[in-house]
């Protein structure tokens, strides 16, 4: 058997090189055992940086993982639990993050996690015992109602993708106390840390993310479609809507167009891919786990392979990522593929003169109160700007044109979300 102990020390090394992440938190990542949250993993598989599918549902969607190290090590950097601190998790998953919430928060401390499946309860429950975490109290029920019972708590966060933030945590959250969560901006993720100050939620920070979503009567309008078992391709849409047959333009003729924006592929898939999600509605995201139809797309930050782009019937463009200076090219599919390849140029370039707007200077303010209207998913007519930002320049009515210094508005069912860049408009 391999040397977990050294494998461990390779991952945190790995980890820690990324950026950003404290001693508090590698002392977590050191201390907990990843491996005996993944019995069914070899060591050499769990301790690389990589997010593990664990469950799929019977359409080969992943419906449980544990999560890339990185992305979790920089998650808990911005709950910033400390010792005694009651910590509130949404998704269980292996059980893993829960412990490293319990080593943070220490003997004073207390963490409660809660997930809608029965069978991960379990798993998770006997995980925590084994790697020496009897103390986490794993229960069963819908993340989004929280678990009143151990109210309140300093911190809560979410380990799976949510399209809004519930009443019911807002409510179980101690005063002064911070919120974590994976939150979807029209069908990206970003996992934002926000606290309450003058009357709503802001954010102290913002990482780019990709979780699986919540599941249950509050998931929201984010589509993910399997496209072929083979090489695990999987459309994902900001909401349901036509897109035709992807599989057979994706293996029809294809052309390429160059972007004339040179930009690397870190600042594209981040910046331009929430600026894609923020004005273009028809946009979309292909990801696949075993190289096929995206050869030619980016390398897979979170251990896949990932191509951004615009999608409806009858027509495809991708954008292809190369390392700077040489500049991106974009891939047309299909006979509506031309037309939609020249939105997407025209879109990268409108973000190239925006100054390029990544998540590092998003800000992310939460008004209480959203649209009351049945059914989740923001609909065209519900994005546009806050009040006091001057007049939506001229567009196609859609309410997606929206400069990014300037802000957007996304209202959900219980509360309004602004995106504005602070930086963009000094």
């Amino acid at each position: 058997m391999a040397d977990w102990h050294a494998l461990r020390e390779e991952m945190v090394a790995r980890v820690r090189g990324r950026g950003g992440i404290g001693e508090e938190v590698t002392g977590a990542l050191r201390a907990v055992p990843r491996h005996l949250f993944l019995p069914e993993v070899p060591p050499g598989a769990a301790y690389r940086d990589e997010a593990v599918v664990t469950r799929r549902d019977a359409e080969g969607r992943p419906v449980s993982s544990s999560s890339q190290p990185t992305i979790m090590a920089l998650m808990l950097e911005q709950l910033g639990v400390e010792p005694g601190h009651r910590v509130l998790e949404i998704g269980a998953g292996t059980g893993y993050n829960a412990a490293l919430l319990a080593h943070l928060a220490g003997p004073g401390g207390r963490v409660t996690s809660v997930d809608i499946d029965p069978g991960l309860v379990g798993r998770a429950r006997g995980h925590l015992a084994e790697a020496g975490f009897p103390g986490v109290e794993v229960v069963c029920g819908d993340g989004a109602e929280g678990f009143a019972p151990g109210a309140p708590y300093d911190r809560v966060i979410a380990t799976v993708g949510v399209w809004d933030l519930f009443p019911a945590w807002l409510e179980q959250l101690a005063p002064g106390g911070r919120i974590v969560a994976p939150m979807d901006l029209n069908g990206v993720q970003r996992s934002v840390a926000l606290e309450w100050a003058d009357g709503h939620w802001t954010s102290r920070s913002a990482v780019a993310c990709g979780f699986m979503r919540l599941r249950g009567p509050f998931a929201g309008p984010e589509v993910l479609r399997p496209l072929d078992r083979d090489s695990e391709l999987m459309l994902s849409l900001p909401r349901a809507r036509e897109a035709g047959d992807v599989l057979a333009v994706l293996g029809g003729p294809v052309s390429e167009l160059p972007a004339g924006v040179a930009a690397d592929p870190a600042a594209l898939a981040d910046g331009f891919g929430l600026w894609l999600a923020a004005h273009e509605p028809r946009w979309c995201l292909l990801s696949e786990s075993r190289p096929r139809w995206l050869a030619a797309g980016a390398p897979g930050r979170w251990g896949f392979t990932t191509a951004l782009g615009i999608v409806e019937d009858g027509g495809l463009c991708l954008l292809r990522p190369r390392e700077a200076p040489a500049p991106p090219v974009v891939r047309a599919f299909g006979p509506g593929g031309a037309g939609l390849a020249a939105d997407l140029l025209a879109h990268l370039r409108a973000w190239d003169a925006a100054g390029r707007p990544s998540t590092s200077g998003l800000r992310v303010d939460v008004h209480p109160g959203g649209d009351p209207r049945p059914g989740d998913g923001a609909r065209p007519g519900d994005l546009g700007r806050p009040p006091g930002m001057g007049v939506p320049p001229a567009g196609d009515g859609g309410g997606f044109g929206t400069a990014a210094g300037d802000g957007l508005v996304i209202r959900k069912r219980h509360t309004t979300f602004v995106l504005s860049w602070p930086a963009a408009r000094g």
